[in-house]
């Protein structure tokens, strides 16, 4: 059998190689260099982030958690314009994982694609469109870490939608949950708290932050 590469012209040959060079150069990106991108767009847009995003504080807690305990399979329930989200996937970066975004609003999410582009995040994140009422429960899984970010009277169903695909030791986190009691959150946090196999804190230092861990 005549060898493979002898049929194709060196010209495809070149362009062939270079694609996969190019390709492989992407994915074994410097760890440093993805941060320092990721950053830098972060430290441009500090002041610029509106409609529902998370204060910085909040998105550094989510990354800290992730990092620290080294999660992979993450899951948000409202990306707005992608602020959580981008903090969410650096950590992801660090650990190896990827984080599936939900959003409901088609402006919201495409301004959020461009973001993610821009912060150099892309590749560790899969952006969908659609309403995570109907998303949520289909979502396959496992995860092991969650934010919930979206609408707050749905909180209680999010959580025992994504619950039981939760692996042990996984961390679910939700937003808003402190200061005066949204439609929901008294409902949502009074259902976590007395959950046998979970142990939940909340961070009031900012937006109100939830933190709710599976127990092994």
């Amino acid at each position: 059998m005549k060898n493979i590469f002898a049929i194709f012209h060196p010209v495809i040959l070149l362009i062939l190689f270079g694609t996969v060079i190019t390709a492989s150069a992407q994915n074994t990106e410097n760890p440093g260099a993805i941060e320092t991108k990721a950053v830098e767009f972060l430290e441009s847009h500090r002041n610029l982030w509106r409609d529902l995003n998370v204060p910085e504080y909040d998105g550094k807690l989510l990354h800290d958690i992730i990092v620290e305990h080294g999660y992979t399979r993450a899951l948000e329930i409202g990306t707005s314009t992608g602020h959580s989200g981008i903090w969410i996937a650096l950590a992801l970066s660090k650990t190896g994982g990827k984080l599936i975004t939900l959003e409901i609003d088609e402006d919201r999410h495409k301004t959020a694609l461009g973001h993610f582009e821009e912060a150099g995040l892309s590749v560790y994140i899969d952006a969908r469109l659609g309403d995570a009422h109907e998303i949520v429960p289909e979502l396959e899984g496992p995860f092991d870490f969650v934010f919930s970010d979206a609408d707050k009277g749905w909180y209680t169903n999010y959580f025992k939608a994504v619950a039981p695909k939760l692996e042990k030791g996984g961390c679910f986190t939700a937003h808003n949950v402190s200061g005066r009691a949204q439609r929901g959150i008294r409902e949502f946090l009074e259902y976590v708290k007395n959950r046998p196999n979970f142990e939940t804190t909340v961070d009031s230092k900012a937006g109100g932050v939830s933190i709710s861990y599976k127990k092994p």
